[in-house]
């Protein structure tokens, strides 16, 4: 059974950084893509961003594109996005997604 788990949202302030992981289980992680999706208060999904299985290819939305940095760790079936330069419209439920599974979340809250 697939399973996702997020961690790493917190209350930042503007021009703050945080750091979110996504633990993977239950498929042959190294095989798949990845990616982070993120919902607002209010607002449907947003992709922000994915990786694809080797690291053959990192994508951005625009909105994220030079402040955040996805990356994986297949030894360790952990997936990360680092966001730097905060912004408050970055406050979302960040979601991790692979094989076809969402996580349940991580809240990131950028506020002065």
């Amino acid at each position: 059974q697939v399973r996702l788990v997020e961690s790493g949202g917190d209350l930042v302030q503007p021009g703050g950084s945080l750091r979110l992981s996504c633990a993977a289980s239950g498929f042959p992680f190294r095989s798949y893509e990845l990616q982070w999706v993120r919902q607002a208060p209010g607002k449907g999904l947003e992709w922000v961003a994915n990786i694809g299985s080797r690291r053959r290819y990192l994508r951005y939305a625009d909105s994220v594109k030079g402040r955040f940095t996805i990356s994986r760790d297949d030894a360790k079936n952990i997936m990360y996005l680092q966001m730097n330069s905060l912004k408050p419209e970055d406050t979302a439920v960040y979601y991790c997604e692979a094989a076809g599974a969402r996580g349940q979340g991580t809240q990131v809250t950028v506020s002065s």
